[in-house]
């Protein structure tokens, strides 16, 4: 509704009443009020009584007429209409270069307003709302339209903000009707156009029908991204990291990022040798990029381009979580100095759930990077689907409304209006920190990929763009049209176009531009790629004893005027008594000491996941709260004054994109501990594009190494089949090649030392932990403090208490499983079958295994798992061991297509039999 619809609805009389008070006393009314009298008052004077403007001749004004309640409607009516063009004239902004829009009904005719054309030579006052003073309604309406209903249509009325709208408001109506680039940013548009067409012209030609999913029809997207890094660079941006799809990819490689045509074209014919020692590669249009370049204003920028996968907009929280880790590193909490830039396909924006969690995220405290420019390459159609079957919502861009993002909707055959936007753009973001988009419609000139054909679905469609010229054939049609200066300026651009375009079909050598590695690539520089013999003994990951008490003393101590509840009364004095007294500590102990002790090698510690400040099953505590003030007390920032900060934020209920922001953090930085913990494990299948398609094969796919931690709660307690299963063959089926880490750890000083091994290593690798549920409070499931200041990771745990020499029988298993074995094996004085942990599965630990069973005599060897068959690590050990020749039979629940039974008793008289079946065997 209008803003000013409560006042075009009032009563007459009442209006007149106040205008009477506020010409006795302006001080009396309203302030509201006292800014429309005055206006009115201003606009009467030069208003003669049949409407015209007539100063009397001595220049001074006429006598103002009395105040009809019929002016003070038009003039409110008048303010109603700029109000509703700033709300809805986007929906008639020419935007659409190929085809007319769809008619949505925006209302913004006179009659929709009371109004008239006779009303159209009367001057309102309402002319100084858009900045041009009081005015005709005729050039009101003029200005309105020039503003709002040409190439750009702007979305922003939604902001609640004051101040953000105001100056949005103002940015529009006071730049973008006066804005003309200097003729040498024409020429530098046309150049970039020039660039962007030359590239797709050369792959056409020399691979006609390969995949190259070209930007033709979208090239206006090379100026615009020319536009954001140049403008970001004079506002301080000394890094742009860029997320994209493959649709242009190879052009925002070459004209963007400055890959040689060499170096496109050797991937193209295949000829380009991938080093096998580092994995199998990836297609072209899937590969990352890092570059230095110098911007038109002469500043130098680093530029990234995320390696990912064809899954749409899956890249995005990586993005956001590489960025995050420079500006905690290397830009000192500093947002100005990096920016985020996400390009979406207009289809993908509106469909993909991903975008949606990444936009939520955009403002949290644990996940915001200074704002993000999305840049939509709107080509009207996703593979072939018309954007009605596509979407619901009016714009594909829609979901920034939920954040008060503003939209700019542009013409991407309007290379001018796209600079404009994306200018306003980089200007908001840097201003506000906050995410902003640019829709830039445009068309796609062929199919879904190049071979394919989209006149079968799109036939109307592809009718008009066939017909239609390029943005840089338009562009230079504009120039020459506009005078003799530019057309001189689009004849020699034209000239330099087709030189260029020869050159590149010849072949001419270009030089790769230089590149000044970063800090944080140099550290990523000083690791190695693994090699097999680096996982038969984990690396020592011990701590001295004035580090446990360190640590221990900032565990147990809040400050003073504190008030914890209760039961962290309780939790402080548990403590104090584990650290300094039994000298024992459970599993939550074991776990922040590992983070306090990073935290004191000035290692970056980032812990994030729904409710992991306390902990899903409240044994974390890292996170105290005032029971008076809620104010938080995080233990692990007050070790030491020297020491780093622990980073740990409660996330919003997300998997997908919380997961693939924490594994683009330990993308960016290799001395950080970047973990997840899923709220329950079965909780990682809302995540499984991410660690399909980056978790587990970016190190073959990208060669990028990646040292992120998922903790994924795991163990059958009856829970029902969402709380028990984490699904570790799933992750199983994934490993190979050394690719990552896959554990079930039993004991508090193990898992401390696979956390500190993580960043100890002399390179990186995911880690995947079947975390423990009941096991974090079992009374056997704790370590002595030696076990933390000596040793390391122990991938294999044998028996301590069977003879060896009297062992008939072997029990394999992982996890909690161990401790129902346990139990049994002692309740029955079992010497005769020994138990053995496998705490790591994945990189399988043969030599350690082989030299626990190598104390038997020839023992017969289970595997045992509380898992049903066909799921958990039974087929993975069966591949493991198959040429050892050592496993007799296995013990797990039958084959099943649910997790685990919903029913505590049907549970209970399973995990009993099970046990059972193991000794009886």
């Amino acid at each position: 509704m209008s803003n000013f619809s409560y006042i075009a609805n009032a009563d007459a009389s009442y209006i007149d009443e106040l205008y009477k008070a506020y010409q006795q006393n302006p001080e009396s009314v309203d302030f509201g009020w006292r800014k429309f009298f005055e206006g009115y008052d201003f606009s009467v004077k030069y208003t003669s009584e049949n409407g015209h403007t007539t100063p009397s001749s001595n220049g001074t004004a006429k006598e103002a007429p009395a105040v009809s309640t019929a002016d003070i409607d038009r003039e409110l009516q008048v303010r109603n209409l700029i109000q509703a063009y700033r709300s809805r004239a986007h929906l008639l902004s020419k935007t659409n270069p190929v085809r007319p829009r769809k008619d949505r009904n925006a209302r913004l005719d006179l009659k929709d307003f009371g109004l008239s054309e006779a009303d159209l030579d009367i001057v309102f006052q309402a002319g100084d709302a858009i900045g041009i003073g009081p005015s005709s309604l005729r050039d009101i309406i003029t200005a309105l339209n020039k503003i709002y209903t040409q190439t750009i249509g702007f979305e922003y009325m939604y902001i609640r903000d004051p101040e953000v709208l105001d100056w949005f408001r103002d940015k529009i109506e006071k730049e973008f009707i006066d804005f003309n680039p200097p003729l040498e940013y024409k020429t530098r548009i046309l150049k970039k156009l020039n660039e962007a067409v030359v590239f797709e012209n050369f792959l056409h030609t020399k691979f006609l029908g390969q995949k190259r999913f070209s930007l033709e029809g979208g090239e206006t997207t090379i100026p615009a991204l020319d536009a954001i890094i140049d403008k970001a660079s004079e506002l301080g941006v000394e890094e742009v990291m860029i997320g994209m799809a493959h649709r242009g990819r190879l052009n925002v490689l070459a004209n963007t990022l400055g890959k040689t045509y060499e170096q496109i074209f050797s991937e193209f014919e295949g000829t380009a040798v991938p080093d096998l020692t580092m994995g199998d590669g990836d297609v072209k249009y899937h590969m990352g990029y890092s570059s230095e370049v110098t911007t038109a204003s002469g500043k130098k920028v680093n530029l990234k381009l995320a390696p990912n996968p064809s899954h749409l907009e899956a890249v995005n929280p990586v993005v956001e979580g590489f960025v995050r880790a420079k500006i905690d590193s290397m830009y000192k909490n500093d947002y100005d100095k990096i920016l985020p830039i996400l390009i979406h396909g207009d289809a993908a924006l509106a469909g993909q759930g991903i975008v949606y969690e990444v936009t939520q995220m955009s403002q949290l405290e644990g996940y915001k990077t200074g704002g993000t420019i999305h840049f939509v390459i709107n080509n009207q159609v996703g593979f072939t689907t018309d954007f009605e079957d596509a979407r619901s919502s009016i714009y594909s861009t829609d979901v920034a409304k939920i954040i008060d993002a503003p939209v700019l909707h542009v013409n991407g055959d309007d290379p001018e209006a796209v600079v404009y936007a994306v200018q306003v753009a980089t200007e908001y973001r840097q201003r506000y920190h906050a995410d902003i988009f640019v829709d830039m419609v445009c068309y796609r000139r062929h199919g879904h990929n190049e071979s394919d054909e989209p006149k079968f679905t799109q036939p109307q469609l592809y009718n008009l763009i066939s017909k239609h010229p390029n943005p840089r054939e338009i562009y230079n049609k504009v120039l020459i049209n506009r005078g003799e200066v530019d057309a001189q300026l689009a004849e020699n651009m034209d000239k330099e176009f087709r030189d260029l375009l020869q050159d590149r079909l010849n072949l001419g050598k270009q030089k790769p531009l230089p590149y000044n590695y970063q800090v944080l690539e140099k550290e990523w520089q000083v690791l190695r790629r693994s090699k097999p013999e680096d996982f038969e003994k984990s690396p020592d990951t011990s701590i001295s004893q004035e580090v446990v008490e360190k640590v221990g003393k900032a565990l147990s101590t809040i400050p003073e005027g504190f008030k914890p509840l209760k039961q962290i009364e309780k939790l402080l004095k548990e403590r104090q008594e584990m650290f300094f007294n039994t000298k024992t500590l459970n599993w939550a102990a074991g776990e922040l000491l590992a983070y306090g002790s990073l935290l004191l090698e000035n290692k970056i510690v980032r812990l994030g996941g729904q409710d992991v400040q306390r902990g899903t099953f409240s044994h974390r505590h890292a996170v105290l709260h005032d029971a008076e003030t809620n104010q938080g007390y995080n233990s692990l920032n007050y070790i030491d004054e020297n020491q780093e900060k622990m980073r740990i934020y409660n996330s919003l209920l997300s998997e997908y994109g919380a997961l693939g922001f924490e594994f683009g953090y330990a993308m960016a930085n290799p001395n950080a501990l970047a973990i997840w913990e899923a709220q329950f494990g079965d909780f990682a299948n809302g995540a499984q594009v991410m660690i399909d398609q980056f978790i587990t094969p970016s190190e073959s796919k990208w060669q990028r190494m990646n040292g992120v931690v998922m903790l994924l709660p795991h163990g059958y307690e009856g829970q029902g089949p969402e709380h028990s299963n984490a699904r570790p063959e799933r992750f199983l089926q994934l490993a190979a090649e050394y690719n990552i880490f896959v554990t079930n750890i039993t004991f508090p000083a193990n898992f401390f030392h696979v956390l500190r091994r993580q960043l100890a290593l002399p390179f990186r690798k995911p880690l995947v932990n079947m975390s423990p549920k009941s096991m974090l409070r079992h009374p056997l499931a704790v370590s002595p403090i030696s076990e933390f200041t000596s040793g390391s990771f122990r991938e294999v745990i044998g028996d301590a208490y069977a003879e060896p020499k009297e062992v008939k029988k072997v029990i394999l298993c992982s996890g909690k499983f161990y401790y129902d074995l346990f139990d049994e094996q002692q309740k029955n004085n079992r010497k005769d079958v020994a138990v053995v942990r496998l705490e790591q599965l994945h990189p399988f630990p043969h030599p350690q295994l082989e030299a626990e069973l190598s104390k038997y005599n020839n023992p017969k060897v289970y595997w045992a798992q509380e898992e049903p068959s066909n799921m958990g690590y039974w087929a993975y050990i069966l591949r493991a061991l198959r040429r050892k020749n050592i496993l007799q039979d296995y013990i797990a629940r039958k084959a099943s297509s649910s997790p685990a039974t919903g029913y505590l008793k049907i549970h209970n008289k399973e995990q009993r039999e099970l046990v059972e079946k193991a000794f009886a065997i």
